[in-house]
């Protein structure tokens, strides 16, 4: 250090560097102070947009709930609505219905029930008949055999 304090041209050579240094100093802190005062600009015009973009996404919120509930509020009510003149109506047609079926369907039975029974009537009228032939016939040739018996009879005795 003595040889910096002794040489008059070191010391203004430190002089000059100690001010060029200071120069410097001062010009980056003014850099730097634009450089905050840009990043502060930009991180406002963020904030801003960050607030834009959650008031929008609020609003979708809010409308969506609210078509939510109304959804909920129309399902929630009952909108079948039943008449009781419609539906006696309607009933008294089926059974009217089912009735004529049924009356038509007991008609076919009874119909086929009546030839069933005729043909049987017939039948029996026809084996009448032949029994009561064959009846008559066979008494009389029991009759003739009968007479006959009897005359052995008596001869036996």
């Amino acid at each position: 250090m003595t040889l910096f304090t002794r040489s008059p041209l070191l010391r203004r050579v430190a002089v000059v560097a100690l001010v060029f240094g200071g120069l410097a100093a001062c010009q980056k802190n003014d850099a730097s102070a634009q450089v905050g005062g840009k990043l502060n600009d930009a991180a406002q015009a963020a904030g801003q947009k960050l607030d834009q973009a959650a008031s929008y996404v609020g609003q979708q919120v809010d409308a969506t709930k609210a078509t939510a509930e109304q959804n909920l509020e129309s399902a929630s009510a009952p909108s079948i609505t039943i008449d009781p003149a419609a539906l006696a109506s309607t009933a008294q047609a089926n059974l009217q219905g089912a009735a004529s079926a049924t009356n038509a369907q007991l008609g076919k039975a009874a119909a086929l029930t009546g030839q069933g029974l005729e043909t049987a009537g017939r039948k029996l009228q026809e084996w009448s008949a032949q029994s009561s032939a064959s009846s008559a016939s066979g008494s009389a040739s029991s009759s003739a055999s009968g007479d006959s018996s009897d005359a052995q009879k008596q001869m036996d005795k």
